[in-house]
C-alpha cells in the first residue's frame, strides 16, 4: 500500500471536495482518500499494482479539477506555481475591484426607488435601466465567470455546488431585470411598477469575492505553521571535500559530507560532531529555550542555530530524511487528515446544494401560488440561493485542525492526525512508562554489593564479569554498568552465547563461567538462592533504586543498585495530569518495591510493576476493558506494542524512532509537560471546532427560512437579497476567523 497527498485546484466549497473524493475513490485500487476543503489538498492511500500517479490524476481532471503532487520539504513554490497564484491573486483583485465600484454606483442609484425619498445629490440618469443593464453585464459575466463555469463543471457531473448556487441566484436577478428593461409594458399592463435588480447581482458578486478574497488570505495563515517550519530551513552549507572548504546549496549536501559550523551560523542538516564543541539553540524544533552542550559524537538537528563554539559534524541524514523534514511531512499529514467529527458535516454538504436548490424552488411556487406576486416569488427564491453556505460547514472542521496542528508544532508536540488530536481530549487515563519517561533514561550503578568469603568476591573482577555480558545489551541498565566499570578502569572482555531475555536480564558464558544478570524473580527461576541479599536488596528498592542481581555459574556473587533520577518536570507534570481530572497511572518491568517508591515520589497511586514488555499492551487492553479511554507514554521499543494499542499513543521524542513511529503524539523536547500541552491544546482545538459547527449548523438552519419569507407573513419584511450575499460571503470567513484564534492559545497553568 502506498500513500499519495495531491494538492488541488480549482475548488470553491466543501461540496467540490467531496466531488473530488467520490471522484478519486472510484479509481481501482484506491484504499482510501480523504479531501481537506481547507488545506486544498487529497491524502489517498492506493494499491500500486492497480492504479498510479496519473490514473488518480485523470479521475480529478475528469471531475473539473486539477491535481498535482505535494512538494516535500520545498522551501517555496517553484517559479512557475508563484506566477499563476500571483497571476490569479491579481486577477481576483481586478475583478473585485470592478463588481465593488459597479455595486456602489447602482446601490447609490437606486436609494431612491429603495426609500421613495427624493436625495437631490443622487443624479437621475444611475437609475436607468439601461444604464444598470451596461454596468452590470460586465460584472455579471466578467466578474462572476468563475462561478459560470464552476456551475457548469458541475452540471456536467450531475452534481450541484456552491457555484451553481450563486449562478442560480444571480443568474436570476439578472435575467428578470433584463426582461424588465426589455418588456416593461407587460408589468404596467398590471398594474404593476416595473422594478430591477441589477444591484442585486452585482452586489452579491462583489460581496461573494470580497469574502473569497478575505477567505484565501485568512486560510493562507492557518498555514502559518508549516510555512515558518520550512523558512528555519538553511539555504547553503559549508562543507569540506578533498581538503578544500566549499559552500554549496543545501541540495548538494550528501550523507557523510564534513560541514563546517561557525558561531552563530545556522547548522544546515542533520549529523553527528567529530570535531570541536559548542551549545546550540535547538529551541525552533524541541520548544526548550536552553543551549543544549554538543561535543564529539553528540548528535546536531538542521536548522538548529550554533551559539558560541565552532564545531565539524558528519552529515548523517539530508534532504526529505532530516528531522526538520520529517516534522514537516507530519504537520502537512496531521493538517490535511480528517477528524471523526468531520463526518457528520461531510455527509451534511454531500446532499445541500441539491437541498438547498429544491426549498428554493419551493419557495418560488409557494410564494407565487399564495400571492400570484411573481416578483415576490423570484425575490424569496434569489434569496434562498444566495443566502445558503456550505462552506463555512466544509471549513469548520479543517481551519481549526490546521492551526491546532500548527500550533502543536510550535510548542514541540507533533500531533499524527486530527484523529489523535480529537481523542486526546477524551483521554480518561494516562499511563506512563517509568524509565525514560518519568525518569531521565540515564540509570547509574550508585551500589555494587558483593557476597564475601567466595571465590569470586573481588569487585572488580565481578565488574568485569558484569560488564563484559552488558556491554552487549542495548538496555540503559546495561549502558549504565558499561560505564560503571570503564570509571573503574575495568578491561572488557568477549562473551560467548549472549542472550537477553525480555523483562527478564542477560547471560553469557565469560572465560568459561556462565554469567547472569537480572531480576530475583528470574534468579529464582534459574534455581539461584537469592536469601543472603535479600535484605540489602529491599534497602535499596526502599530507596527508590533498581536492584540487578549477578550469578556466576548458578551461584549469586553479588547485586547492584541502580538510580535514574526523575525529570525536573515529572512531579509537576503528573500533578497537573491529576488536576485536569485525568487519572495517572505508572507501567514499569521494575520491582513493586522500586516502583512504589518511584511512584510515590512524583504523587502517582496506581502503579503497575513487574511488567515484562510483552505484558505492557495486555496492560492498556484491560484498563480499556474498564471502559476507559487509555493514553501511553513511553520512549523504547518494548513500549511500541502498548503505543500502538492505547487509544492514544505520546512517545518521548527523545526516545526511538519504533517508538515514535507507533504513536500518534511526540513530544520532541521529552519534557512531560507536553503531555499537559497536548490535552489542553486538544480541548481547545475541539471546543473551537463545535463553535464553527454551531455556527455553520445555526446560520443555514435560520438563514434558509428567514430568506424564503418566513417572517413576511408575520411582519410584512423580506430578507433583501443584497444583505443575503454578504451573509453568505461572511459566513465561510467568520468560520476560518474563529479557528485563527487558535493562534492564540497558550498553556493554561494547572497548578
Amino acid at each position: 500500500m502506498d500513500n499519495l497527498t495531491l494538492k488541488l485546484r480549482g475548488m470553491s466549497c466543501a461540496s467540490c471536495a467531496s466531488s473530488i473524493e467520490q471522484a478519486i475513490k472510484s479509481v481501482p485500487g484506491v484504499i482510501e482518500c480523504s479531501v481537506n476543503f481547507g488545506m486544498e489538498q487529497a491524502a489517498i492511500q492506493y494499491d500500486s499494482k492497480q492504479t498510479n500517479l496519473a490514473a488518480i490524476q485523470s479521475a480529478v481532471d475528469a471531475a473539473g479539477y486539477e491535481a498535482l503532487p505535494l512538494q516535500e520539504m520545498a522551501a517555496a513554490e517553484d517559479d512557475a506555481e508563484q506566477a499563476d497564484r500571483k497571476s490569479e491573486s491579481q486577477n481576483l483583485q481586478r475583478k473585485l475591484w470592478t463588481a465593488g465600484i459597479v455595486s456602489i454606483l447602482l446601490l447609490v442609484g437606486g436609494i431612491p426607488a429603495m426609500t421613495g425619498l427624493h436625495l437631490p445629490f443622487i443624479p437621475a440618469w444611475l437609475h436607468n435601466f439601461w444604464l444598470q443593464l451596461v454596468l452590470t453585464s460586465p460584472v455579471q459575466f466578467w466578474c462572476g465567470k468563475s462561478f459560470y463555469v464552476g456551475a457548469w463543471k458541475s452540471l456536467k457531473r450531475r452534481v450541484a455546488t456552491m457555484d451553481t448556487l450563486i449562478a442560480l441566484g444571480t443568474s436570476a436577478a439578472y435575467f428578470y431585470s433584463v426582461f424588465v428593461t426589455f418588456f416593461p409594458g407587460f408589468f404596467t399592463a398590471q398594474g404593476l411598477t416595473p422594478s430591477v435588480y441589477y444591484e442585486v447581482a452585482a452586489s452579491v458578486v462583489a460581496l461573494i469575492l470580497l469574502g473569497k478574497t478575505l477567505e484565501n488570505r485568512a486560510k493562507g495563515e492557518t498555514s502559518e505553521a508549516i510555512r515558518k517550519l520550512m523558512g528555519l530551513q538553511a539555504k547553503t552549507a559549508r562543507i569540506v571535500r578533498n581538503g578544500e572548504e566549499l559552500e554549496v546549496a543545501i541540495a548538494q549536501v550528501e550523507i557523510g559530507d564534513i560541514v563546517q559550523v561557525r558561531p552563530g551560523e545556522q547548522i544546515p542538516v542533520d549529523g553527528e560532531v567529530i570535531e570541536g564543541s559548542s551549545t546550540v539553540d535547538e529551541a525552533m524544533v524541541t520548544g526548550e529555550s536552553l543551549a543544549v552542550k554538543k561535543q564529539l559524537g553528540d548528535e546536531v538537528i538542521g536548522a538548529t542555530i550554533n551559539k558560541t563554539g565552532s564545531f565539524k559534524f558528519r552529515a548523517t541524514r539530508v534532504g526529505k530524511d532530516t528531522f526538520l523534514a520529517q516534522i514537516v511531512k507530519m504537520v502537512q499529514d496531521a493538517q490535511g487528515s480528517k477528524a471523526p467529527i468531520q463526518k457528520l458535516a461531510d455527509q451534511v454538504t454531500g446532499w445541500f446544494v441539491p437541498a438547498v436548490i429544491a426549498v428554493a424552488l419551493a419557495t418560488f411556487v409557494i410564494w407565487f401560488n399564495a400571492t400570484g406576486n411573481f416578483t415576490l416569488a423570484t425575490v424569496t427564491m434569489v434569496e434562498v440561493l444566495i443566502i445558503a453556505c456550505p462552506c463555512a460547514l466544509g471549513l469548520a472542521t479543517p481551519t481549526a485542525v490546521m492551526v491546532g496542528t500548527g500550533k502543536g508544532a510550535e510548542n514541540g508536540i507533533l500531533i499524527k492526525g486530527a484523529d489523535s488530536l480529537e481523542l486526546a481530549q477524551k483521554i480518561q487515563v494516562i499511563v506512563l512508562d517509568k524509565t525514560g519517561t518519568l525518569t531521565e533514561g540515564k540509570p547509574t550503578v550508585t551500589d555494587f554489593v558483593t557476597v564475601k568469603g567466595t571465590a569470586d568476591s573481588n569487585e572488580l573482577k565481578l565488574l568485569q564479569l558484569a560488564a563484559s555480558v552488558e556491554r552487549n545489551s542495548e538496555h540503559p541498565v546495561g549502558e549504565a554498568v558499561v560505564r560503571y566499570a570503564q570509571s573503574q578502569e575495568v578491561n572488557l572482555t568477549d562473551v560467548r552465547d549472549f542472550e537477553a531475555v525480555a523483562g527478564s536480564g542477560v547471560r553469557g558464558i565469560v572465560g568459561g563461567k556462565s554469567i547472569a544478570l537480572g531480576t530475583l524473580r528470574w534468579m529464582q527461576e534459574l534455581g539461584c538462592d537469592t536469601e543472603y541479599l535479600e535484605l540489602r536488596a529491599r534497602a535499596l528498592e526502599v530507596s527508590s533504586k533498581t536492584v540487578v542481581w549477578m550469578a556466576v555459574e548458578g551461584k549469586i556473587e553479588a547485586i547492584m543498585g541502580i538510580a535514574d533520577a526523575l525529570k525536573p518536570s515529572s512531579a509537576q507534570a503528573v500533578k497537573a495530569l491529576q488536576k485536569l481530572g485525568l487519572e495517572v497511572a505508572m507501567l514499569t518491568g521494575d520491582n513493586r518495591s522500586t516502583a512504589e517508591s518511584i511512584a510515590q515520589s512524583v504523587g502517582i497511586t496506581r502503579v503497575f510493576a513487574e511488567v515484562r514488555p510483552d505484558q505492557k499492551a495486555a496492560q492498556i487492553q484491560a484498563l480499556q476493558r474498564e471502559g476507559k479511554i487509555v493514553a501511553m507514554v513511553g520512549d523504547g521499543i518494548n513500549d511500541a506494542p502498548a503505543l500502538a494499542l492505547a487509544d492514544v499513543g505520546i512517545a518521548i521524542g527523545t526516545g526511538t524512532d519504533v517508538a515514535i513511529a507507533a504513536s500518534d503524539i511526540t513530544l520532541i523536547s521529552g519534557d512531560l509537560q507536553g503531555i499537559v500541552t497536548a490535552i489542553q491544546l486538544s480541548r481547545a482545538t475541539m471546543r473551537n471546532i463545535r463553535e464553527n459547527l454551531f455556527f455553520a449548523f445555526i446560520y443555514n438552519i435560520a438563514g434558509i427560512p428567514i430568506a424564503a419569507g418566513i417572517l413576511y407573513p408575520i411582519f410584512g419584511w423580506l430578507l433583501n437579497p443584497i444583505i443575503a450575499g454578504g451573509a453568505m460571503a461572511f459566513s465561510s470567513l467568520s468560520v476560518v476567523t474563529n479557528a485563527l484564534r487558535l493562534r492564540n492559545f497558550k498553556v493554561k497553568s494547572v497548578a
